[in-house]
């Protein structure tokens, strides 16, 4: 009797969450897979008051696994409607991530750290 093949790595529901809120600065950050079908709840974060009244706003993306294109264009549509004063920041997010950041055009307007 032959057994079902497992899948090797399960994909993880992406998890967006403010960390850090004030007008100084705002932490939202991402864990997982974020994808088309978490597209929604992304734009619905990156509205959030807490995000748009900060001074200072920092992406951590440390635990974010993969990022496909139409979420990181919601990330420049934010970032590009935000005050220039406003400060944008990613951090921790893996090479592949990065790639489809730079991709997009995101370290146009944001400093991507490493």
């Amino acid at each position: 009797m032959a057994s079902e093949p497992q899948p090797t790595a399960r994909a993880r529901r992406p998890t967006l969450s403010i960390t850090e809120a004030g007008r100084r600065r705002a932490v939202l950050a991402f864990s997982g897979r974020l994808d088309a079908g978490a597209l929604g709840e992304l734009e619905e974060r990156l509205v959030d008051p807490r995000l748009l009244d900060a001074q200072e706003v920092v992406l951590e993306m440390g635990d974010l696994d993969h990022i496909d294109l139409a979420c990181a264009y919601a990330l420049i549509r934010a970032a590009t409607g935000r005050p220039q004063s406003a400060a944008l920041t990613v951090r921790g997010a893996d090479r592949t991530v990065r790639r489809t950041l730079h991709a997009v055009g995101l370290d146009a307007v944001a400093v991507i750290e490493e």
